[in-house]
């Protein structure tokens, strides 16, 4: 199948490219940096998914809408409006079989920057749209939301012994998720999942269900 894959260059969308390269899939990766991924099969654009001109592509099978800023001052043009150019361009043609968004938990908490909530929370509104206008395609599309994922973009937290700890003191599986392990989630969302349609996955280590009992 033929992969789009936003956001490609680094962390959670290198992770999924790589993922779906490994299964022997084609990928079209998007992203303002230069790509050190080597595979035939992969094809690297630089472009920034709001502002740039985006190339023709009629034959897309999935999109996946990674690419995302965090507290910028951009953060709704990119994470949502880019995601929305994105997914209008390209989605809805008769090889479509499947679209995820890449969210945040925060989407639900609203534990995070104001801007960055704002533009998480309508992607996960957003893909519900797209979900119910899909359908007439027979296609699958969800977000996938995660809270804390290892990444170097988070390196100000996990070198911070006393943030790390406050962090974990919230999370009752005491761990972040690791990119491979989205990696593998968005696979199965879009290639095993033929049935699930218009939901949001959170993966958060428990941490948007934790409470604590006062008696």
């Amino acid at each position: 199948m033929k992969i789009l894959i936003t956001g490609s260059s680094n962390g959670i969308g290198k992770a999924i490219a790589l993922e779906f390269l490994d299964k022997k899939h084609e990928v079209i990766g998007f992203d303002i940096l230069d790509s050190t991924i080597k595979n035939s099969h992969y094809n690297h654009y630089k472009i920034d998914v709001f502002n740039d001109k985006l190339p023709d592509f009629d034959d897309i099978n999935i999109i996946i809408n990674n690419a995302g800023v965090q507290n910028s001052g951009h953060d709704i043009d990119t994470n949502l409006k880019g995601s929305m150019r994105i997914t209008e361009k390209y989605a809805f043609n008769k090889n479509i079989k499947s679209v995820l968004f890449i969210a945040s938990a925060s989407a639900t908490t609203g534990s995070e920057f104001p801007e960055y909530v704002a533009s998480k929370g309508g992607l996960v509104a957003y893909m519900k749209n797209v979900a119910l206008r899909l359908a007439n395609y027979k296609a699958t599309c969800n977000s996938l939301s995660p809270g804390g994922v290892i990444t170097s973009l988070n390196d100000c937290v996990m070198k911070d012994s006393h943030k790390w700890q406050q962090i974990m003191d919230e999370t009752p599986l005491k761990k972040w998720a690791c990119v491979d392990e989205i990696a593998k989630w968005s696979y199965f969302l879009t290639i095993v999942n033929q049935s699930m349609t218009a939901q949001d996955i959170i993966i958060d280590n428990g941490e948007s269900a934790k409470a604590n009992f006062i008696w």
